[in-house]
């Protein structure tokens, strides 16, 4: 008989009710918490894992759910309900919509939606491209990672390159190291941005603030350096804004966000690197960093031959450059548009 739905269970299903850990609390422990309780005893559980199985309702007291902080009163009955983790699911296949801009033998080519994570990880354990991937690709499954090399951030839009063989996957992390892939980015930021420039500080975590990247002493981060190019100006309200075309040499964390914002560039859109943003900036209605991998360029692994491909910016990145008066046309030359002005 499975433990009945309760109101803090979040949907899970429990397993079995035959299948659970018991004790008793000793009556020297009256006063003391639950979750308290639950470490000391249950040692071979994480603290955050015993918390989960709280939170979901997966924990009673004489037969009651109760919270973490439930004061006990010595000699009751408690039982646990050990619930599989997220991350227990983080490899597996879903049926995601993928668009494939390329693919051979050896590769694939992905031209990411903006929205959508790379690899599971805290927060995002299923969803993911790499979900979508071991789902269309099954032998991805034998590769690490399933044959993904490099990521983008979630709410940056644009290509990616993966792995189909281990030898491809060897060889693609070979040329990333050594900086022979090109990639290279559209980027709109609030400024007047230089005609073009480079970008060398190196990068890591703020100390301050962990979901924040910072530019950092030589001695104290990652190398990281981004080459930049002025396509086209425009403005919104009054307020200057730039189109630039960004080129990594490196593949830091937020390079581009980061570095943009240290010479007081910021991204449009950018929810994170947000320093000398204009005040218009909260009547534009572009809720991500305004960032579109739209070239990517390597030495394909098998047959030795360079290869290059391109990705017209979506639909939500053409409309703001309509928006900030920044015409289509000064898009680089590869990126064809549909009539309406969309990417085709």
């Amino acid at each position: 008989m499975a433990l009945p739905q309760t109101p803090n269970s979040n949907g899970i299903d429990y397993i079995d009710d035959e299948d659970f850990i018991a004790f008793e609390i000793p009556w020297d422990s009256a006063g003391e918490r639950l979750d308290k309780i639950l470490a000391s005893t249950l040692t071979e559980y994480s603290r955050s894992r015993l918390q989960t199985w709280v939170e979901a309702g997966a924990v009673t007291v004489d037969g009651e759910v109760r919270k973490a902080r439930y004061l006990l009163k010595g000699g009751e009955s408690v039982r646990v309900f050990p619930q599989e983790m997220p991350e227990q699911h983080a490899f597996a296949a879903e049926n995601l919509p993928l668009v494939v801009q390329a693919i051979d033998e050896t590769l694939i080519v992905i031209n990411k939606p903006a929205g959508l994570v790379v690899h599971p990880a805290a927060g995002n354990w299923s969803g993911t491209l790499l979900n979508g991937l071991l789902f269309r690709f099954p032998e991805l499954t034998q590769l690490p990672r399933a044959g993904i090399v490099h990521r983008l951030d979630k709410d940056t839009s644009g290509l990616m390159v993966v792995a189909r063989t281990n030898i491809a996957q060897t060889a693609l992390v070979r040329q990333l190291q050594a900086h022979l892939v090109n990639r290279r980015y559209l980027a709109l930021v609030w400024g007047v941005a230089p005609t073009m420039g480079k970008i060398a500080s190196s990068i890591a975590r703020d100390t301050r603030d962990r979901v924040r990247m910072a530019v950092v002493g030589k001695d104290q981060g990652k190398t990281a350096l981004t080459h930049f190019r002025r396509l086209a100006q425009g403005s919104f309200m009054g307020k200057a804004v730039s189109l630039l075309e960004c080129r990594l040499e490196t593949g830091r964390t937020h390079q581009i966000r980061v570095h943009l914002e240290s010479l007081g560039l910021p991204l449009l859109g950018d929810p994170i690197y947000r320093k000398q943003v204009p005040s218009v900036a909260k009547e534009l209605a572009f809720h991500r960093q305004a960032l579109h991998a739209y070239a990517l360029g390597l030495q394909h692994p098998q047959v030795d031959q360079p290869c290059n491909w391109f990705a017209p910016p979506p639909n939500d990145f053409i409309e703001l450059l309509s928006l900030v008066q920044i015409a289509t046309n000064t898009l680089p030359p590869h990126l064809p548009l549909s009539p309406d002005g969309g990417a085709q």
